[in-house]
């Protein structure tokens, strides 16, 4: 996410010259959300691998260790395998990427617009609780489909899609918010340590730059 959060801010710079617009701000949070996945899409496929087998009672474990389990899957499967389901992961974290960091920027921004707060800490902090909860509310229903998908016995769902309307007509819209607040809590408290950890190593270099250019 730090790597996202990065590749955002010099997407901006590199879309427009001048104060990027909404569009081009999602533009680039979606641009760097499948940027990051590409990259990651392994790692997590590994992650589901390893929470899939937790569930399963009476059946041998396939993977005894992350490093095994990346061999694992290289050797059964191929390279494929280690980016099983990346489209559709795409798709999760680029809605995801785009939501916090432009949501961010957006009510900072107000925030400094309208003289509430200074540039400094208090400011990030309420900036990325913000974006934490905007975030849980555009990605709850997403990240409840992709877990239930996922955790489901085979043949259970036919697709992503047909799982999202099972829910829908059997349990009603509220079935995309199960466990909202510990969603929140997660996504809340991540949010303001990645934007304040990345605004103040921003800081940094920017004073080291000036120092460096001053000499």
């Amino acid at each position: 996410m730090i790597m996202s959060t990065y590749l955002y801010s010099t997407s901006n710079a590199s879309f427009c010259s001048s104060d990027p617009n909404v569009l081009i701000r999602i533009l680039a949070g979606c641009t760097t959300g499948a940027m990051a996945v590409s990259f990651a899409q392994p790692t997590d496929v590994v992650k589901v691998r390893f929470q899939a087998q937790m569930n399963l009672d009476g059946v041998a474990r396939r993977y005894s260790g992350t490093m095994q389990a990346y061999k694992h899957i290289f050797q059964n499967e191929g390279l494929r395998g280690l980016w099983k389901g990346t489209l559709p992961n795409i798709t999760r974290n680029a809605l995801v990427n785009c939501t916090e960091l432009v949501t961010y920027d957006l009510i900072k921004e107000a925030i400094l617009r309208h003289n509430l707060m200074s540039d400094n800490l208090p400011c990030h902090f309420v900036s990325a609780f913000g974006a934490g909860f905007v975030t849980t509310v555009i990605a709850s229903p997403v990240d409840v489909v992709k877990t239930r998908y996922m955790n489901s016995p085979p043949g259970q769902y036919k697709s992503a899609i047909n799982c999202a309307w099972t829910m829908m007509t059997k349990e009603g819209p509220t079935a995309f918010y199960k466990g909202f607040v510990p969603s929140f809590l997660r996504l809340g408290s991540w949010n303001i340590v990645m934007f304040v950890t990345f605004e103040q190593i921003k800081r940094a270099m920017m004073v080291t730059k000036k120092k460096l250019e001053a000499n």
